[in-house]
């Protein structure tokens, strides 16, 4: 079973040339150079050519290497498209996809390993999601990353520490996900000083069952990697559970008992996908960088 650890997606902006180099070093699970948000319109073309230059330069590791570009109903998109995908990172990020129709204008510019992934910020891409999900395996998109800023910007909300008015979002995300067979990320935690809120808000996130969380300050890594790890009760009774299925008198059993408590096959895949994801972040961390 093939699993990558996306527990950290750290935005770092493309002209940053100094934070580019050290995002090489960093314990972060994706690197998203981003060209749209935090790049002023006079800077869009310089941020262009830095991202495109540090994907070829490389360096990166294990590190997912993820170009969020500008939309092509923007000045910028067309040229961002074209030359990010000739780049060929690990994937580009378009933002505010709302329209599956959206996607093959997008998917057609792409080629080897670059993949798409989409920001779910809009109120109509969360009206949309599983049509935007449906659409994803024909479009070599993976995933989506929530923007809940901009969606709480659009729905007039004030989703407070909880995030209450945003949870019907959130959760109608990670279902459509699950449906399609895509990851999904939580959105970024503003106040990159305060630990705590950022804790509460991963193990939120944990407790949602979203995949990782986008992130934008590099202190902000360890606590997701944390919170988004496996944790080690719940691994262990993964292995548990497995190794019972793998039991000789289990064998054509779609339901067995394991330790006094009733398990049935699709408990079995999700113990697989938990020790799948732990021997991936085993992997990452003892990498070279």
């Amino acid at each position: 079973m093939l699993v990558r650890p996306r527990r950290s997606a750290l935005y770092l902006p493309a002209t940053n040339a100094r934070a580019l180099e050290k995002a090489r070093t960093l314990s972060c699970d994706v690197v998203v150079l981003d060209l749209e948000d935090s790049i002023a319109p006079e800077a869009k073309a310089e941020a262009r050519l830095a991202a495109c230059e540090a994907v070829r330069a490389g360096g990166f590791g294990a590190r997912e290497l993820v170009v969020r570009i500008n939309a092509l109903d923007t000045p910028w998109g067309a040229a961002d498209l074209g030359a990010v995908a000739g780049a060929q990172p690990d994937a580009l990020l378009v933002p505010k996809l709302s329209d599956p129709e959206d996607l093959p204008a997008y998917a057609a510019a792409l080629g080897g390993k670059t993949r798409l992934w989409g920001m779910i910020e809009t109120c109509k891409a969360v009206l949309r999601l599983d049509a935007l999900g449906a659409a994803a395996a024909a479009n070599r998109m993976e995933g989506w990353i929530l923007g809940l800023n901009d969606l709480a910007m659009e729905m007039g909300c004030r989703p407070g520490a909880d995030r209450a008015p945003l949870q019907a979002a959130m959760s109608l995300a990670v279902t459509a996900a699950r449906a399609h067979g895509l990851f999904v990320l939580d959105a970024v935690y503003n106040d990159f000083s305060d630990a705590e809120g950022l804790a509460r808000e991963c193990a939120q996130g944990v407790a949602f069952g979203f995949d990782g969380k986008s992130l934008i300050h590099p202190a902000q890594i360890a606590a997701a990697n944390a919170a988004f790890s496996p944790d080690p009760e719940a691994l262990a009774w993964a292995r548990q559970v497995v190794r019972a299925f793998d039991a000789p008198e289990s064998a054509g059993r779609g339901v067995i008992k394991v330790d006094g408590k009733m398990v049935e096959r699709l408990h079995l895949e999700q113990a697989q996908r938990l020790i799948a994801l732990s021997d991936a972040i085993a992997v990452r961390e003892g990498s070279p960088e």
